[in-house]
C-alpha cells in the first residue's frame, strides 16, 4: 500500500479549497491508499513563526513527508502567490524533503491570472526542496466551487473531471515509478 500525505496550506477548514482537500482525500483512499494529512493551520503557530525546526509536532509532520511515496500539495493563491502558512511549514522540511516523491498539486485562486503562480512561486520552492516528479496541477478558480447545504463542497462538473484524471494520472506515475525502482534495485543486488 502506498503511503501519501496531504499538506494543507489552507488557513481554516472552513475553506473552500479545505473541501475539495476532504473529495481528494476520499478519492485515494478508495484507491486503497494510506493517507495522512498535515493540516499546517493546526500545528503550532509559535513553531511555524520561530522556526522551530526541534518541536515535536514538526518532527512528526517531517516524518509523515519522510515516510511518504507521494505529496499532495493544496493551497490558495494570496496576492499572486501560494499561502504563507504553507511556506512557514515548508521552511521547517529537512533541504531535500521532497527528493524521490511524487508531487501532486492543487492550486485555488480567484481568476486564471493566478495559475501563474504556480510556476513562478510555488514550483521554485518545492525544487529546492528536491522535487523532481511534480504532476500536472489542477489549478481551480474558487467560483467553481461552493458549499452546499450538508456541509461539504459541490466542484463544478469540468474541476470534478480534471481531478479524476489527475489522480488517476498520479497514481499510475507513482506505481510504475515504483516498479521502476524495484526493477532498478533487483538489477543493482545481481551485479
Amino acid at each position: 500500500m502506498k503511503k501519501i500525505v496531504v499538506i494543507s496550506g489552507c488557513p481554516s477548514n472552513s475553506s473552500r479549497l479545505y473541501g475539495v482537500i476532504d473529495q481528494v482525500i476520499e478519492k485515494l483512499e478508495q484507491r486503497e491508499m494510506d493517507v495522512d494529512h498535515i493540516e499546517v493551520f493546526n500545528l503550532p503557530a509559535d513553531d511555524l513563526i520561530h522556526a522551530k525546526f526541534d518541536s515535536d509536532e514538526i518532527k512528526a509532520s517531517n516524518s509523515l513527508v519522510q515516510q511518504a511515496d507521494a505529496v499532495v500539495i493544496a493551497t490558495p493563491v494570496y496576492k499572486a502567490s501560494f499561502s504563507g502558512i504553507l511556506k512557514s511549514y515548508l521552511d521547517l522540511l529537512p533541504q531535500k524533503g521532497l527528493e524521490n516523491k511524487n508531487i501532486f498539486l492543487i492550486v485555488m485562486g480567484g481568476t486564471i491570472a493566478h495559475l501563474l503562480s504556480i510556476e513562478y512561486a510555488l514550483k521554485p520552492v518545492l525544487s529546492v526542496l528536491g522535487a523532481t516528479h511534480i504532476e500536472k496541477e489542477v489549478f481551480i478558480q474558487d467560483s467553481q466551487v461552493v458549499w452546499n447545504d450538508h456541509g461539504k463542497v459541490d466542484l463544478s462538473e469540468e474541476v470534478n473531471q480534471r481531478l479524476e484524471t489527475s489522480i488517476s494520472r498520479f497514481m499510475n506515475n507513482l506505481i510504475m515509478d515504483n516498479e521502476r525502482g524495484d526493477k532498478v534495485t533487483a538489477l543493482i543486488n545481481k551485479a
